[in-house]
């Protein structure tokens, strides 16, 4: 018999009745998520295990209790597994969604990519990166052009806003990044001004790189085998929807929240994996163009916290991180030759955060791959 809280026996007693005759033997919570793995036991002696995810009422954001994101996930997982029959993420084993309570297959002994990174340097993991890059740009291939698939069985769930899907449900940030930059006396004008309109046009109206994103894709969203091959799984698709694709890529080439630096070279492998379902993806400036409209949108994204990094203490990462965000932007457009404007004004947002912040005036290219930022 487990002992638990009477939130998770009470947990405990839907998962026995979504996976009736099967009784729950073991629970983990894995924190800090409303998430935990449940041990099984069959009546006919067979045991396993299950990943369940719920709805908490109360949490550290205010949409964390929003069922869109769970029947987000379960039209996502299904619409891979079921639709298009490909092995990209965990299936759905049950689901209650008026309960708030999806169980997924359980993906171990795979574990999650960054944890690595962090206890090993990205050296030592050279073959899982790459794996993760490529099953990103697989899951863009495979699911490029399905948008009307995907949305028939997400509206059979409940209400969905296609739009926001496309336009990322964080896009007003970018408005509040240009304000927090023009502060410092950057702001766009000219023809950055005329580039940032072109960006966002290609953002809103992707063409053949529509494709699906769990709208989080970064190294902790990602399952690998620690031996042997990597056999990557993505997880997390609450947030998933159809959007440009090449918002997948960015955190190939520009830091995520947890890094002062990436590797550059596994964008290859991502590029290579996406063109199979997206053949524009071979055309240098097209892919270039759509890359770098993601990153700059990325960039002020992250330039919207740029009050809430002033106000920290001097030698906190954080700094340099916004630093190295702002300049991998402006050099993944100067490295495929595509949106000057941008790329200058990037360069100067940089050079005024090196001189608002002398102690993040330090050499961010010279850094090695996925060096972690401190906490």
């Amino acid at each position: 018999m487990i002992i638990l809280d009477p939130t998770e026996n009470n947990l405990v007693h839907k998962v026995e009745k979504l996976l009736s005759p099967a009784t729950v033997v073991g629970w983990r919570r894995l924190e800090p998520w409303a998430v935990a793995r449940a041990q099984l036991s069959g009546s006919d002696g067979s045991d396993g295990s299950v990943i369940v995810k719920w709805m908490r009422p109360h949490g550290p954001g205010p949409d964390r209790s929003e069922s869109w994101r769970l029947r987000s996930e379960v039209a996502a997982l299904r619409f891979l597994s079921d639709d298009l029959g490909v092995r990209l993420a965990a299936r759905v084993v049950a689901v209650d969604l008026a309960a708030g309570v999806v169980v997924l297959e359980d993906l171990a002994p795979r574990v999650a990519l960054d944890g690595l990174l962090l206890a090993d340097g990205a050296a030592a993991h050279g073959e899982r990166l790459a794996a993760f890059a490529r099953i990103r740009g697989q899951l863009n291939a495979v699911t490029a052009g399905r948008a009307e698939v995907y949305y028939a069985r997400r509206a059979a769930l409940g209400a969905v806003d296609r739009v926001a899907d496309c336009a990322g449900r964080y896009a007003g940030f970018r408005e509040e990044g240009r304000l927090q930059v023009a502060a410092l006396g950057v702001e766009v004008a000219g023809g950055a001004e005329r580039e940032l309109a072109l960006v966002l046009e290609e953002l809103e109206d992707p063409g053949p790189f529509l494709a699906l994103s769990n709208g989080d894709p970064e190294a902790n969203n990602v399952l690998v085998r620690v031996t042997g091959a990597p056999d990557a799984r993505l997880i997390d698709f609450e947030f998933a929807g159809f959007t440009h694709a090449l918002h997948d890529a960015v955190c190939l080439y520009v830091p995520g929240p947890a890094w002062l630096s990436v590797d550059w070279r596994m964008g290859a492998a991502y590029r290579r994996a996406l063109a199979v379902g997206v053949p524009e993806a071979e055309d240098d400036r097209r892919f270039g163009f759509g890359l770098a409209a993601a990153c700059f949108s990325y960039m002020l994204l992250r330039l919207q916290r740029l009050s809430l990094v002033d106000g920290r203490g001097p030698g906190d990462d954080s700094r340099v991180q916004l630093v190295a965000t702002v300049e991998a932007a402006a050099r993944v457009a100067e490295s495929f030759g595509v949106l000057p404007g941008l790329a200058g004004w990037g360069w100067r947002v940089a050079e005024a955060l090196r001189r608002r912040w002398p102690d993040a005036d330090v050499d961010v290219a010279g850094l090695p791959a996925f060096v972690a930022r401190r906490r």
